[in-house]
């Protein structure tokens, strides 16, 4: 037998002003869309920003179903209509604000299974990594890449 250890690398930031003027709008953005969502249920609103690679930011937040089987995180609305309005252009980078009754949660929160393989599969079709941005009230978490968040992840060359 032998051990594989995967390190998992992330960068906390203690607030939005520490980060680049870039990351700073990008989580403005996912912070104006978590105000749109559309959550009766959970009363858990969540926000995300995809900044692309020709600088347009596009937003999406999560959409409630009665039957939360079929409801929709922020985090693939905002990739699925990043890739439907620019399908040729890469995405950079993601952020993600998720707020309730008391505000910005005091944790980032991360993305659910199915939003980081949405997110792996955006990263094979661009061949590039996509920074993710995640804030929370009390630090903002920062990874380079989808491989931080989903180690031994389901590729195409998982198929093979």
């Amino acid at each position: 037998m032998r051990t594989i250890e995967k390190r998992i690398i992330v960068y906390e930031y203690s607030t939005i002003w520490d980060l680049p003027a870039a990351e700073q709008k990008l989580l403005m953005a996912s912070r104006e869309a978590a105000l749109n969502s559309y959550s009766p249920y959970s009363k858990f609103n969540v926000g995300a920003a995809v900044l692309l690679d020709n600088n347009e930011i596009i937003t999406g937040n999560n959409q409630e179903n009665a039957a939360f089987s079929e409801s929709l995180c922020a985090e693939r609305v905002a990739l699925f209509y990043a890739n439907s309005c620019y399908k040729d252009i890469p995405v950079r980078a993601i952020a993600v604000t998720a707020s309730n009754s008391q505000g910005i949660t005091h944790e980032p929160v991360k993305p659910c299974g199915s939003c980081r393989q949405a997110l792996m599969e955006t990263e094979v079709r661009f061949n590039q990594p996509v920074r993710i941005i995640l804030e929370g009230r009390n630090k903002i978490q920062v990874f380079d890449g989808v491989d931080n968040l989903l180690p031994f992840a389901f590729k195409p060359d998982s198929l093979g």
